[in-house]
C-alpha cells in the first residue's frame, strides 16, 4: 500500500534487546488529505538501517510511504501495525495529496514530471484501431 503526505512528527527512536538480539524502531506521523479535512496516520520503521534512513527526512517534508498493514492480538485487544518499508521524497507540484496516494495519471501530470521525456505516452484511440491492410497469414 502507498500513501502520500507530509511528515508532521517524528517520535524518538526506541532500542531494545530481545531473544533474537538488538532491535531499533522509530515512529512517525503523516498528514494526508482525505476529503475536506486532513487525516493523520502513524507509521513505524524497524531496523537500524531504516531508522537511519528516516533521520534523513525532516518534519514538513512531502513523502510517499510504501507500507504493509497488519494486526496482532494481545490480552484480548487488537493492535494495528503500519510498517513502512520505503519512504520517498515527492515534489508537491508533481503529485496530488488528495486521497491515498500519488496522482500520476494522464498527460498533464506527466508533462510536469522531470522524467517525462523518458516515459511512453498513453495510447490514444487511433493507436488501438485495426490497420486497414493486414498482411498476416491468418
Amino acid at each position: 500500500m502507498e500513501i502520500t503526505g507530509k511528515i508532521t512528527k517524528k517520535l524518538a527512536p526506541q532500542k531494545g534487546v530481545s531473544a533474537r538480539g538488538e532491535w531499533q524502531k522509530q515512529e512517525f506521523v503523516i498528514e494526508y488529505q482525505e476529503g475536506q479535512y486532513p487525516s493523520f496516520v502513524c507509521f513505524n520503521v524497524w531496523g537500524a538501517d531504516k531508522v537511519n534512513e528516516l533521520a534523513g527526512y525532516s518534519e514538513g517534508e512531502e513523502v510517499k510511504v510504501s507500507f504493509n498493514l497488519s494486526a496482532r492480538e494481545y490480552a484480548g485487544r487488537w493492535y494495528n501495525d503500519l510498517r513502512a518499508w520505503r519512504i520517498e521524497r515527492v515534489n508537491t507540484q508533481q503529485y496530488s495529496t488528495s486521497g491515498m496516494g500519488a496522482n500520476t495519471m494522464g498527460n498533464s501530470a506527466n508533462a510536469s514530471r522531470p522524467d517525462a521525456a523518458n516515459t511512453i505516452p498513453a495510447p490514444t484511440i487511433d493507436d488501438l484501431s485495426e490497420p486497414e491492410e493486414d498482411d498476416l497469414p491468418f
